[in-house]
């Protein structure tokens, strides 16, 4: 603010015509007195104008208002007070150009100057008035539109900044709730599930209560590890490793398991996260929700009328839901749309008679070396 003072103070120096025709006492007491009250007020709406309303968006009730007493002030003093009083024009033109839009601006400077050069034609020469103050009130008015453009343009690239970088930490936001959905669900309920089934082991088969602990204690370490990276940015999930969980928890549920022993290979990394976090919160609803005995998974590219995608579909035979609307979609199924829409991907699911099923598209970008040549005759 004391910078912007500086640099709007250091043009006041013009104001001196008028300062020099009050202090040399050219005028009785009573003009001389209205004379310096008049300039103060026009002082202080001129830097009003420039300081408050340079960088705000277009001109309201307010800066009309102002700039209509900062123009009847300019011409009351030229008028009563005589030729050194003209230079107040030149602060006219400033302000409009400082206060008013580009297309309102150039008419206001030009009828201030217009404005100026009549009034300078009765208290002056002619010659006088257009070398000395029409050039630098025209000019000065025109150049502080050029300034207000490179405020305005400064101030909207800050908004933008300050706007990306709440769009970033929101972002963030939503990659570690959905990291974090996604891993807690799955291992929160496998642990439940091999709780549970030490309980029922421990009084008569001690040795295989025993290693479900046991696998309860990795699963626990391993999603602290997978917290700890998701939290850091650096979690990566990936198909076989999903697979293999998915097999695990799944079994550990009691339900038949049909998957592939491996993944597809020479997929890009992103689908492949993509379609990882996809089987690992599939797999974690069928063992929560689904109640069914069992449980398919299919991976593999597919050909239809829109195109060629990656398929991942998840169908359980749970009877739960049969007949029953598809569900609203939650957390896990809005993370995983959110997912699968970077990479251009589409989730479906369908709840029917034969239970539920989840369906993951993702687009094949098929190989230049594959697309057919069309030879010119």
């Amino acid at each position: 603010m004391w910078q912007k003072l500086m640099w709007v103070g250091i043009w006041l120096a013009f104001m001196g015509a008028p300062i020099s025709d009050l202090v040399d006492g050219n005028h009785t007491a009573v003009p001389t007195v209205l004379g310096w009250l008049g300039l103060a007020s026009f002082i202080t709406v001129y830097l009003a104008l420039v300081l408050r309303h340079t960088a705000r968006p277009p001109a309201h009730a307010t800066v009309y208002g102002l700039l209509g007493v900062q123009a009847a002030l300019a011409i009351s003093l030229s008028l009563t007070l005589g030729a050194p009083w003209l230079v107040l024009f030149v602060y006219v033109s400033v302000s409009c150009g400082a206060a008013l839009p580009m297309a309102m601006a150039s008419w206001a400077i030009v009828a201030s100057t217009g404005t100026m050069t009549l009034i300078g034609v009765r208290v002056t020469h002619v010659g006088d008035v257009v070398p000395g103050l029409v050039i630098p009130a025209f000019l000065g008015g025109f150049a502080m539109t050029g300034v207000r453009h490179l405020i305005r343009t400064s101030v909207e690239l800050r908004e933008a900044r300050a706007t990306v970088a709440q769009l970033a930490a929101n972002e963030e936001r939503l990659r570690m709730a959905r990291d974090l959905h996604d891993l807690l669900g799955h291992s929160l309920s496998l642990i439940t599930l091999k709780s549970e089934l030490a309980g029922r082991m421990l009084p008569g088969h001690p040795e295989q209560a025993a290693q479900q602990v046991a696998d309860i204690e990795q699963v626990s370490r391993q999603a602290l590890v997978d917290v700890r990276a998701a939290v850091s940015g650096y979690r990566r999930a990936t198909l076989p490793a999903e697979l293999a969980g998915a097999r695990t928890a799944l079994s550990a549920a009691g339900i038949e398991v049909d998957l592939p022993t491996e993944a597809p290979e020479g997929l890009p990394a992103a689908e492949e996260e993509v379609l990882a976090w996809v089987l690992r919160e599939a797999a974690t609803n069928v063992v929560r929700h689904s109640g069914a005995r069992h449980c398919k998974v299919t991976i593999g590219e597919r050909q239809t009328l829109d195109g060629r995608f990656l398929e991942l579909r998840v169908q359980d035979d749970g009877q739960s839901r049969a007949g029953s609307p598809a569900p609203v979609a939650g957390n896990g199924l809005t993370g995983l749309a959110e997912r699968l829409e970077k990479v251009s991907g589409v989730l479906e699911t369908d709840s029917g008679r034969k239970g539920f099923t989840l369906i993951a598209r993702i687009p094949v970008i098929p190989d230049p070396s594959e697309i057919p040549l069309v030879s010119g005759t």
